[in-house]
């Protein structure tokens, strides 16, 4: 109950004391729900985007790319870590992704590394570099005056306890320590030590998200009651050392604090209006993000396509062999391949390029091809040759070059300017339109070549549709047979798997319950295995983009 002094030192009642606090207590209820309801919403728009963006293509791509730097990936993550932390990056995205990349052991040092090393770098900076700047921002938080006089009473223990208890952003600690009396070395130990738990927790569930949505073997039952149990201890475990730090240190803030105002500020503070109304708005930002994209879920999916790989299609024979009775003869292109390929899928460009009069004769013929009168495997003969008499077209026009990748993306797989029958389609049109959703034939991926080393090699001879089934058999079985796209090694429970399988893995879904199963069709080791119920983990070979050219020969 609010009063006012009066002279003869008697209290008496001020009803616009009580109203005023009626009104804060009100107004502080309002802003709790809205925080409520915007955190809901940000979780809904959150799962709607995940369930509408392709993730877990974005997550292989990031993948295949640390990753295929061995030993230097989780040093690369450990220093876009540091970077991120001076920056005022939130790090979860990249401790998840550890966890999901390198695996629990390997993730936990990278990011433990990373954020122990930005920790230091963000203090050097506050304490010689940039004082007077992080100084004028700590002015702004009630809560440094506290902070600092407990951690000159207390030391590394009060840092040790904020690290534990998320009373303070993490990325603002590091910089508000540098203003504090603590010492570099002690600060710098604490630091890592008391961040490993929750570093622990972040990378475990990265490591349980990576294998839920990873594209190698199926876990069984109990290897995902396990993850799940470890999960839940982990977290448990640090909710509960959490509690326990954020108890001590209010009592600490509370000994070193000069007023009631501070020691409140570093316990539990009603949200602010200007938190409340940020929150609000990305809770608002958010919704809008996730209707678009649910409702664009196709055209953002084709646009992703470029930068998270090729895009997933459903396979269903779209024609007929009674259809038309029209064959084309593709005699020019078997004499070229004859000539300038060898039995291994190496490629003479130099004499090609000799030979670039005969290629653009062929290039003629597939232009005036009558394909709508083909039948089904005189188009998908026709479609295979089509595109690598294309793709050897376009290293003919960069040549010399040691890779595909040399040549400008604009003018690469999305360039339409490819004419089969007529009609203009790109490289990426062909395969990912023209053949993969109209055959239900996953052999196509050791047909089609993009003149790489990694890719399977370019054979000798022309695809005929009379010996079609015949030559995509003999190709398929050739690819593994060779350690640069297969190989099995039972005792130690392993299957190396060429990323075509990473890349296309739905189609050999849709066909064969899996890559493994299909791959396990020209490999009876591997076959036995399945069959007796034994599941082996996949590793992806590395994919060499270097160019299929004679120079870069090498045995198979």
């Amino acid at each position: 109950m609010n009063q006012t002094t009066e002279g003869n030192g008697l209290r008496k009642f001020d009803p616009r004391g009580d109203q005023s606090a009626d009104t804060g207590r009100q107004a502080a209820k309002w802003l709790s729900i809205v925080r409520w309801v915007s955190i809901l919403i940000i979780l809904l728009a959150l799962a709607t985007l995940i369930r509408s963006l392709p993730l877990d293509r974005g997550m292989a791509a990031m993948n295949d790319w640390i990753s295929g730097l061995g030993f230097w990936g989780p040093v690369v993550l450990a220093g876009i870590y540091i970077v991120a932390t001076v920056l005022f990056v939130p790090g979860t995205i990249l401790t998840l992704a550890a966890g999901a990349m390198f695996g629990l052991f390997v993730g936990f040092i990278a990011v433990s590394v990373g954020s122990t090393l930005g920790a230091a770098a963000a203090f050097l900076i506050a304490r010689y570099l940039a004082r007077d700047r992080v100084a004028a921002m700590a002015q702004g938080d009630r809560r440094f005056g506290a902070i600092d006089r407990a951690i000159g009473e207390g030391g590394w223990k009060i840092v040790a306890l904020l690290r534990l208890s998320p009373a303070i952003p993490f990325n603002m600690q590091n910089y508000l320590y540098g203003l504090t009396p603590i010492r570099f070395w002690p600060f710098l130990l604490t630091s890592w030590l008391a961040m490993m738990p929750g570093t622990f927790l972040y990378v475990y569930l990265g490591h349980v998200t990576g294998a839920a949505v990873g594209a190698g073997r199926a876990r069984t039952p109990a290897e995902w009651a396990m993850l799940a149990v470890g999960l839940l201890a982990t977290v448990a475990v640090t909710v509960y050392v959490t509690k326990l730090a954020r108890s001590k240190l209010r009592e600490q803030m509370e000994r070193s604090a000069d007023d009631e105002q501070l020691a409140e500020s570093a316990s539990k503070q009603p949200p602010s209006v200007s938190k409340t109304v940020v929150m609000a708005i990305v809770a608002v930002c958010l919704s809008l993000a996730a209707v678009y994209t649910r409702a664009n879920a196709e055209a953002i999916e084709g646009w992703l396509t470029g930068l998270f790989g090729p895009p997933q299609v459903e396979l269903k024979e779209a024609y007929s062999d009674s259809e038309g009775g029209r064959t084309i003869d593709h005699a020019v292109f078997d004499e070229l391949l004859a000539a300038h390929v060898d039995a291994d899928g190496w490629v003479d460009y130099a004499g090609l390029q000799r030979d670039e009069a005969q290629l653009n004769a062929y290039l003629k013929d597939l232009a005036n091809a009558p394909f709508d009168e083909l039948g089904r495997d005189d188009k998908l003969a026709l479609l295979i040759n089509a595109y690598n008499a294309f793709t050897l077209k376009l290293i003919l026009e960069h040549y010399p070059l040691d890779s595909i990748m040399e040549i400008p993306e604009d003018q690469r797989w999305e360039a339409q300017r490819w004419n089969v029958g007529g009609r203009l389609w790109s490289l990426n049109q062909i395969e990912h339109e023209q053949i993969r959703p109209k055959f239900v034939e996953p052999r196509i991926h050791f047909a089609v070549v993009c003149a790489a080393v990694g890719c399977p090699p370019l054979r000798n001879e022309a695809y005929d549709a009379a010996r079609l089934d015949e030559q995509l058999e003999d190709q398929t079985a050739y690819v593994h047979r060779h350690g640069t796209w297969f190989r099995y090694d039972g005792e130690a429970n392993t299957a190396h798997l060429t990323k075509l399988y990473q890349w296309y893995a739905d189609d050999f879904q849709q066909t064969f319950d899996g890559p493994l199963r299909f791959a396990a069709r020209y490999s009876p080791e591997l076959q036995a295995d399945l069959t007796g119920g034994v599941t082996p983990q996949v590793k992806w070979l590395p994919y060499d983009w270097s160019l299929n050219g004679v120079g870069n020969r090498q045995s198979r």
